[in-house]
């Protein structure tokens, strides 16, 4: 009697891992590439045969002539996909107030003539460490510092952030977004299509 109950266990264990642990997840992972092949690898984004990064995750751009995303806390350097984490700092930690305030001190260093008030996405870090996007007004925030970095008009870039601005999913999950990465390369595209034209005029 032992001996058939622990046979049956054992096939039924076999089976079920065989189901559940190899064929069902090649099943989905197969349809998941045909159905959505950019999405199931990792919504990589590749310019000239090279990658340069994910839609889904954040990367630390630092230059003035880069939108800059989302503070992140992960260690040990900023967006780093295997450790993603907040900061864990309540609202009553000194060391919450010290990184606000030296977040808000860069912005202002690089920016020092926009008055227009800091959105505070731009000087806290999220839950995950790993925000790819901000608000529109977080992008409308640096617009000035970014376009007269790249030697670009405000309206350039304006015009490139309304481009690439999403809604709520499915119109009320959610907020306003753009992505970081894609608005840089937007506009690294719009620098090389005008000295491009630049250079044929001359």
């Amino acid at each position: 009697m032992l001996v058939r109950t622990f046979r049956s266990a054992a096939s039924l264990l076999i089976v079920m891992t065989i189901l559940l642990g190899v064929a069902y997840p090649l099943a989905i992972t197969g349809i998941a590439r045909l159905a959505f092949p950019r999405q199931a690898t990792g919504s990589l984004v590749v310019r000239d045969g090279k990658l340069i990064g994910s839609t889904l995750i954040g990367q630390n751009f630092a230059s003035p002539r880069y939108f800059w995303g989302r503070p992140s806390a992960t260690t040990p350097q900023p967006y780093n996909g295997i450790g993603s984490t907040g900061s864990n700092l309540g609202p009553l930690n000194p060391a919450l107030l010290d990184a606000v305030r030296a977040n808000a001190k860069a912005l202002r260093d690089a920016d020092p003539g926009n008055g227009l008030p800091i959105p505070v996405e731009l000087v806290t870090a999220s839950a995950s460490g790993l925000d790819p996007e901000i608000s529109p007004a977080a992008a409308r925030y640096q617009a000035g510092r970014v376009a007269r970095a790249r030697g670009l008009t405000a309206a350039q870039v304006e015009r490139v952030i309304a481009s690439l601005e999403q809604g709520r999913v499915l119109g009320f999950i959610g907020e306003a977004r753009v992505n970081v990465l894609a608005l840089n390369l937007a506009l690294d595209e719009l620098n090389g299509t005008a000295a491009a034209d630049g250079a044929a005029a001359r």
